[in-house]
Formats: C-alpha cells, sequence, structure tokens
C-alpha cells in the first residue's frame, strides 16, 4: 500500500468507519530518521486509532523510529515483514526477513521495550523454497517469545525471484487453512488475516477463524465497502454510503486547500467510492480530468457528485416508468 494510504486517505476511511484500524503506508526507518519526519509523519487525530508501519532491519534504528512514532501518537507500531518490492529487498527490509526470523525477533524485542503501545508484526506465510509450515511458526514462535502478541499475516508466499511486486499479490496461492492453523495452535496470540478477502462477507466468514481481518486493496478501489464494517463486524453504528462519505470528507477537503494542499492529492483517493453504481464513470473522469488542473477546488468534487446523483435520479426515473408500462 505504499503511496497509497497516506494521511488524506486515512481520513476519507475514517468517514466510513469510526472502528476500523488504520494502518500508515510502509515508512523506512531511514526516511523517517533523515527525511522530512513532518511531511511523513503527519496525520489528521480524526484518523485514530491509527498504525505506524515501518520498514527495517536494524534494532537501533528501529527504535529510534518507534520512539518517534509513539511521541506523534500513533497507536502501534508495526513492523513490516511481508513487502516483496525490489527496493524493499536491495534495502533487507519486507519480506526478505522470512529468512531472518531471529532477527526479526531481535528487533521486536527491542522496539517492545522501547514504547509502551503495542508492537506487532506484518508478514508472509514464507519466501521462495521456505515451507509456509515452518517459516510461519518459526518467525511467530521467535518474535512471540521477544514479547509480540498480535501477528497480521498475508496468507501467501512471496516469491522474490521472478515474480514482480505485482504479481506477488495474486499469483502465489493462497494458504487460509494454515492461517486458521496458526490462531487454533496459538490460541494467546491475536492473529489477523490478510490477503485476497474483498468483501464483507469473506470477511466474516474468516472472523470465524481468526481475531481480525486486514483489507488492502478492496477497501482502497472500493472504499465504500468500510461503511458497512461498523455494522456488520463491529456491531455498532450505521452504515456510511458513499454520499455521506463525500460530506464527511469535504470539511477536510475544504482546509487542506486552503493550506495549498493540491485537490488531486485527496480525490486520488475518492475514486473507488461510487464503484458499481450508476455515474460512477462520470465522477472518475471528472475528478481525474478536472481534479488535477491547476487551482481545482471543491466546485470539482460537487460537480462530480452532481454527475452521480443526476445518473442513479434519471436510473429511478427509468425504472417507475417501466414499472408503470408494465
Amino acid at each position: 500500500m505504499m503511496d497509497w494510504t497516506d494521511r488524506h486517505c486515512r481520513v476519507l476511511h475514517r468517514t466510513l468507519s469510526a472502528r476500523a484500524l488504520l494502518y500508515t503506508e510502509m515508512l523506512t526507518t531511514g526516511a523517517i530518521l533523515h527525511g522530512d519526519r513532518e511531511r511523513l509523519l503527519a496525520y489528521d487525530q480524526v484518523e485514530h486509532p491509527v498504525a505506524l508501519q515501518l520498514g527495517g532491519s536494524d534494532p537501533a534504528d528501529l527504535v529510534a523510529a518507534a520512539r518517534i512514532g509513539e511521541a506523534e501518537g500513533y497507536d502501534e507500531i508495526n513492523l513490516n515483514v511481508g513487502c516483496p518490492s525490489d527496493r524493499v529487498q536491495s534495502g533487507r527490509f519486507g519480506a526478505c526477513l522470512m529468512r531472518e526470523p531471529d532477527l526479526v525477533a531481535e528487533c521486536m524485542a527491542a522496539m517492545g521495550a522501547a514504547v509502551k503501545v503495542p508492537v506487532t508484526v506484518k508478514c508472509r506465510i514464507g519466501v521462495d523454497d521456505q515451507e509456509p509450515a515452518e517459516s510461519l511458526y518459526r518467525l511467530v514462535d521467535l518474535c512471540a517469545d521477544a514479547g509480540v502478541g498480535s501477528f497480521v499475516v498475508h496468507a501467501r508466499k512471496a516469491w522474490l525471484k521472478g515474480l514482480s511486486p505485482k504479481e506477488n499479490r495474486d499469483v502465489p496461492p493462497l494458504d487460509y487453512p494454515l492461517v486458521h492453523r496458526l490462531k487454533r495452535e496459538r490460541p494467546n496470540l491475536t492473529i489477523v488475516i490478510n490477503g485476497g478477502i474483498a468483501t464483507l462477507d469473506e470477511t466474516e466468514a474468516q472472523l470465524e477463524h481468526v481475531d481480525g481481518v486486514m483489507l488492502g486493496r478492496a477497501a482502497y478501489h472500493e472504499p465504500a465497502i468500510l461503511g458497512q464494517v461498523d455494522r456488520r463486524v463491529f456491531g455498532q453504528g450505521e452504515d456510511i454510503d458513499a454520499f455521506q462519505a463525500v460530506e464527511l470528507y469535504r470539511p477536510y477537503v475544504m482546509g487542506q486547500l486552503a493550506r495549498g494542499v493540491h485537490l488531486a492529492a485527496m480525490t486520488r483517493h475518492m475514486l473507488g467510492l461510487f464503484h458499481g453504481l450508476p455515474g460512477a464513470r462520470s465522477w472518475r473522469r471528472i475528478l481525474t480530468v478536472e481534479g488535477v488542473k491547476a487551482g481545482a477546488g471543491i466546485e470539482v468534487v460537487d460537480a462530480a457528485l452532481a454527475a452521480v446523483s443526476g445518473a442513479q435520479n434519471e436510473r429511478r426515473l427509468r425504472r417507475l416508468e417501466a414499472g408503470e408500462a408494465a
């Protein structure tokens, strides 16, 4: 989710669900320690609960980054041991660390001793020629011994040789039963499953076996799915539809525009809001074409919303006419 789940995206997602735990995009320790910290770690208070996801493998650097994250107010520090990108491999972090479970456990123990907020792990079930039943359990057990109580498991291998990062999200087969077994055999641990889960029906089915579900691409490309999460998963609150989400997001957009943020930086995360509904194509077109222009303002969002409303009203009218004709 690098370059996707930035602070603007997370505020949009928070308008749809008050309860879901949000994660930052993975930020490397080098970027946090030596980069534009204010830009990288900035977030809106409405985002809570929100976890800071780190990429790195040096215990001292991870401790320093975790302390910064805690001081900034993040609710959780998560170490990414699952991202398969080339950049990650060359930097010795992400999925390649599945081969170094002792180092991961050392990093987790160091961070756990340095901060009071929970430290968690996001991992794959293995990489390349590893046997998942061995690699996953070894990583989890070593980290649990180091004090980690919560794991997000992407239920497929990462092939670091031969597959692109995009292919690694789809090609390796999913092994949900292995993650379910991990939860049965390690009942004291919090196990969250990730990978290939696209609907709330699938989410509810997974929750019969594990403690939680992480939605990544599904929640990004069709964010309206999050509007039912509070009611269906947490048993609290009412559904939020795409129209309500736009209205709730509107004050944030206007506030950021006043600070000089380009409209497209925010509207790019809204493109999938009306996925599958009448007017969705016009919504995307207006936001994409008009939103990138210099000086684009809230009127672009209003025009896109009007196009969706018009399309939906037209569809309702056609249905009424068809009913009368029948």
